[in-house]
């Protein structure tokens, strides 16, 4: 099974670095890395070239917004399976796309998910958000709770079959692809009860108050836009399972240092 992995950036290089190596020291060894470039000002493309020789597709050239650079890394893949990393993020370590690998061969599904860390930018080891995805149904994703989206992996045939990303969101579009591939059109799913990523707070949808404000004005279109009847009222439900997973993010702070403890001490 080839699995196709996508990066999207535009200025990236204060992170790109990082997200570039945690791809390409993934053990498994059926990868096809893209990364798509709108036209970065800064060294983010210099960066990139000094990897060129391990990663398989590079396209540098102006889009039309994140989801238009997605769709575009989407059409020129040609793995089985379609993951993204974005440029904040990085793989908790190189076992992560095996573990993808082994629960399609497993479980048989078309897509396939897991949990996700928010970090601070300055400490990597600082959990802010435990985001975790093991009581996802579909019928959550009626009131604004969704899959971390950089832990989606899906068979490209699903693209294929039911479209890209919709342009004409900002923030939401990965959303509005969940709404229309597990609740509208019910693809198959396994999750992985792990965390496989981490990502830096402070991007498009971990931005402040207004980012979050127009966020929802975006996730009530997407639910309307297929069809479902909903408001910004009942959007507010998911906050209280946001503070929960703030707490959670405490809580892995505490485990890791008491393991970090135990293992300093046993040695």
């Amino acid at each position: 099974m080839k699995i196709s992995i996508i990066t999207v950036v535009l200025n990236g290089a204060k992170t790109i670095r990082r997200t570039i190596e945690s791809v390409l020291t993934q053990t498994y060894d059926n990868i096809e890395y893209i990364l798509i470039d709108g036209q970065s000002t800064d060294d983010t493309m210099h960066i990139i070239h000094e990897y060129q020789d391990k990663i398989s597709k590079i396209v540098s050239e102006q889009d039309h917004g994140l989801y238009a650079a997605i769709n575009k890394g989407i059409s020129i893949s040609t793995g089985d399976v379609i993951g993204f990393i974005h440029s904040d993020d990085f793989y908790l370590d190189n076992l992560v796309i095996q573990r993808v690998a082994d629960e399609f061969e497993k479980k048989k599904v078309d897509s396939v998910f897991a949990d996700l860390l928010f970090i601070k930018d300055d400490n990597f080891d600082k959990v802010l958000r435990y985001y975790s995805a093991k009581n996802f149904t579909p019928e959550k994703l009626t009131y604004g709770l969704m899959p971390p989206h950089p832990t989606f992996f899906v068979k490209k045939d699903v693209y294929e079959k039911y479209g890209g990303y919709k342009v004409d969101y900002k923030i939401a579009g990965d959303y509005e692809m969940f709404v229309r591939l597990l609740y509208i059109n019910k693809i198959t799913y396994s999750y992985i009860n792990l965390p496989i990523i981490k990502m830096r707070v402070g991007g498009l949808s971990t931005g402040g108050l207004k980012s979050k404000i127009f966020n929802n004005i975006e996730v009530v279109k997407a639910i309307r836009d297929n069809g479902i009847k909903t408001n910004h009222l009942v959007i507010l439900r998911k906050y209280p399972i946001k503070m929960i997973e703030i707490l959670k993010g405490y809580s892995y702070n505490i485990l890791a240092k008491v393991k970090s403890k135990k293992e300093n001490h046993g040695s």
